[in-house]
């Protein structure tokens, strides 16, 4: 099972047109813990990034897998919902769950959840789709502890392929805020859009 964490990086980035802007952005990390979430974004950041540099905030982030295409960097956060039902008391009851897919556009992401999710057992239904501010989803390197040499997700990769019943994600997100700085990350409104399912 994977722990996906959204980390919060604050740090000063040079523009398309040559001038810099103190931006923020989050990333999402598959650790162990908050702890490692951090440890292993100062070793990422830190490769790649020129200057100082803040991790403003590491929030829980439940995803129930997270789908990966080489020919876009937007990715997309889909909300599933379908029916299960109890084996002892036979009530149904709805669960929602979020899944993160890279897409061009909205219609795109749509048509990849449902072909990446089309052996699932149940029948789900897609509410919403909404582009992300994520700017990169680094998965677990068992390795990283002894070398830096995280693997980059290949097209087509899941990154937990395990088959299962959705996972009831509809708790809230532990939330843990860094003590490196005070200040709250105000963070980018998501464009939320609705998608239903014409295929019904």
């Amino acid at each position: 099972m994977n722990n996906w964490f959204t980390v919060k990086v604050k740090y000063t980035k040079q523009l398309e047109d040559g001038r810099l802007k103190r931006v923020t952005e989050p990333y999402l990390v598959d650790s162990v813990s908050f702890t490692d979430a951090e440890a292993r974004m100062y070793e990422e950041i830190g490769q790649s990034v020129t200057g100082e540099f803040l991790i403003t905030g590491i929030t829980k982030t439940e995803y129930a897998d997270i789908f990966y295409y080489d020919d876009s960097d937007d990715w997309y956060k889909c909300k599933l919902t379908y029916v299960s039902i109890d084996g002892d008391e036979g009530k149904e009851k709805k669960i929602t769950s979020n899944f993160l897919v890279t897409a061009s556009n909205v219609k795109e992401a749509y048509e990849r959840i449902k072909e990446s999710l089309s052996d699932m057992t149940v029948t789900f239904e897609v509410p919403s789709i909404m582009l992300t501010p994520i700017v990169e989803v680094l998965p677990y390197n068992p390795d990283m502890d002894v070398e830096i040499d995280r693997r980059p997700l290949e097209e087509g990769e899941v990154v937990d392929t395990t088959p299962r019943p959705l996972p009831n994600s509809e708790e809230e997100d532990d939330e843990y805020e860094s003590s490196n700085e005070e200040e709250e990350y105000e963070e980018e409104e998501e464009n939320d859009v609705s998608f239903e399912d014409e295929t019904k």
